[in-house]
């Protein structure tokens, strides 16, 4: 019972002085957060160049063919349009 009424009175104690020192808590805390995102950058698994360079490739197709797609539509429409106003 004495450890964790001395453990209780320590963490309150420190409680205390991170809440009384405002400026410095902050910056203790930014710390911690980059500390903690460094830690995580560390798990990512990056690409290899031949993913990436792969990757690109296929959404530049996609991004042709939507585009060749949507202007064969808006051409079709924009007659269609002509036809029934005209």
């Amino acid at each position: 019972m004495a450890k964790n009424t001395a453990k209780g009175s320590s963490g309150q104690q420190s409680e205390e002085t991170v809440q009384k020192t405002g400026v410095t808590a902050k910056a203790q805390e930014l710390k911690v957060f980059f500390e903690e995102a460094q830690v995580e950058l560390k798990k990512i698994t990056w690409p290899t160049r031949k993913e990436t360079v792969t990757t690109c490739v296929a959404v530049m197709i996609l991004v042709v063919v939507m585009s060749l797609f949507l202007g064969l539509v808006d051409l079709g429409l924009s007659k269609v349009v002509e036809l029934v106003l005209s």
